[in-house]
């Protein structure tokens, strides 16, 4: 059975999370970690718990979710995974991140690319990747099936969307990725997202005031 960690990092608030199962594998998804004390909440729980990280997962590469990513790669000696189509936007980060005031930020080079249909295993489990595209060229999710839970990043929130206002955005395919994607899924799905509270797809389909159905 599949447990979360959720930290919120850096002044975006940023929800970092860890998986991890009974065997105490755990990938780390979205690391905003950016300065030392982040960066040791992180490990500290890490070694406390006593967990192996295998896999740094991205569900796009928007500066807020990749401050850590130099750093977990190097710390744990684990593979960076993230969707070629979000190639683009990793690497416009130095610039992003000297714009908006990060000048400690190191690039990590990304070993595996996400596909839809290809699963991402760690431990006893397993995460369906889906490609929703729309706030990010190459976003994706991590959807947990047999406990009905989705790693959302920037697609979904309470009550709100991804913003599409940014270079490579799209509100046209963020709506269809919600309605294609996310909206298909069971009403008691709980989405963890990238900023701020969970929601359920139920919830949303009824309230969200952006995509409804």
């Amino acid at each position: 059975m599949i447990q979360i960690e959720i930290f919120t990092f850096n002044p975006f608030q940023e929800n970092t999370y860890i998986l991890w199962d009974e065997t105490l594998e755990c990938v780390i998804i979205d690391p905003g970690c950016h300065v030392y004390e982040e960066r040791k909440a992180l490990t500290d729980f890490i070694s406390e718990k006593k967990l192996k990280p295998v896999k740094l997962l991205n569900t796009h590469a928007h500066i807020d979710h990749i401050l850590g990513n130099a750093f977990i790669k190097r710390n744990y000696s684990i593979s960076y995974f993230l969707h070629e189509k979000d190639i683009p936007v990793l690497n416009s980060a130095p610039d992003r991140a000297a714009f908006w005031g990060f000048p400690a930020y190191e690039h990590a080079s990304v070993d595996e690319y996400l596909e839809e249909g290809k699963d991402i295993s760690f431990g006893n489990s397993t995460l369906q990747v889906f490609f929703t595209p729309g706030h990010a060229p190459g976003h994706v999710v991590f959807y947990a099936q047999e406990q009905n839970f989705v790693i959302g990043g920037d697609v979904l929130f309470k009550g709100s969307v991804g913003r599409t206002d940014l270079p490579l955005c799209s509100f046209a395919d963020l709506e269809k990725s919600i309605k294609t994607k996310l909206y298909t899924l069971p009403d008691e799905t709980v989405v963890y997202p990238g900023h701020g509270s969970s929601t359920t797809i139920g919830f949303e389909k009824k309230n969200n005031p952006f995509v409804r159905l």
